[in-house]
Formats: C-alpha cells, structure tokens, sequence
C-alpha cells in the first residue's frame, strides 16, 4: 500500500479556502487565535456520516465551552453539503473538497482498505489545531460510532495539556 503523509502533533496545518453548503469560502486562517477540530468524512448524508456529524452536533456546546470550534470537510458538491446540513440540522460549516487537493495535504484521502479491498478514498480523520495553526491532535481511521467517545477524549487531553 502506498505510504500517504501523515500530519502529526506540531507540524503546521495545511492551509485551505474551500465553498461551504452556501457556496461561502471558509478559511483555515478564519480560526487563527483559536482552536478547531477539522474532520474529514467520506459521504455526507450516509449512515456512519450523518452518525459521525449528529455527534458533533450534539457535542458543539460543550466543544465550544472548551474553546473548540469544528469544520467538516467532505469530497462532496455544496448542494449536497446543504441537504445534509438541512436535515440533520447542522450548525457547524461542511466545506467542499471535490478535488480532493486539501484531504490529500492533511493525508486524509490516499489508499485504505475497505471490505477487505485496497481501495482510494478518504481516510476518516479527525484533528485538533491550536491558536497558532498546528496539528495538536492527529487521529486517522477514526471510527463513526465512537465520535462522541473522542471528543471527550479531545478535550480531556487538551485540558491536560494546558495544565
């Protein structure tokens, strides 16, 4: 299997501008002097998806008392992003990466293997990135059903870390 580059805890996170559902350019650098967690997920509007983002969505108050914003990004069209927003009513920006060029710089879209197959595809990962722009946490091959576990885990460690 081909090696995809990996970011890890203290390298600088990959700049981006990419449309939201609105077709609205959100930038990294609109989330300087905070934190954010940028996820990538495959498919908006598929089963462990839309589990994946309900989680976030269900944790956004507590992410954010603990000074964490969240941006999803998908190879999915805005239009879809919008659906997807709508019906699971999402308050956190779902941005458009159907060139794949910004999950490919975070290595969250390379080779894996799916049903026993290698196959290309986005990699489910998820990051932590710190009021100065680096990787502060790095996870690849993140699990749906167990988003809500690590955010907790998320913040615990970034509490511990701030101590």
């Amino acid at each position: 299997m081909a090696e995809t580059t990996r970011l890890a805890p203290g390298d600088q996170a990959p700049a981006f501008s990419l449309p939201d559902a609105d077709g609205k350019k959100v930038s990294l650098a609109d989330y300087k002097g905070r934190r954010v967690i940028v996820y990538f997920y495959p498919a908006a509007s598929t089963p462990g998806c839309t589990k994946q983002a309900c989680d976030f969505r269900d944790n956004l108050h507590e992410l954010g008392d603990a000074g964490l914003d969240v941006i999803g990004v998908s190879p999915d069209k805005p239009e879809k992003l919008a659906k997807f927003r709508d019906a699971e009513k999402l308050t956190f920006p779902l941005l458009s990466d159907p060139e794949r060029t910004v999950l490919t710089a975070w290595g969250a879209y390379g080779e894996k293997q799916m049903y026993g197959k290698t196959v290309q595809g986005v990699i489910r990962s998820t990051f932590v990135v710190d009021e100065k722009g680096k990787i502060a946490l790095a996870q690849y091959n993140v699990k749906a059903a167990h988003t809500a576990t690590k955010i907790k885990q998320i913040i615990a460690q970034l509490a511990t870390s701030a101590e």
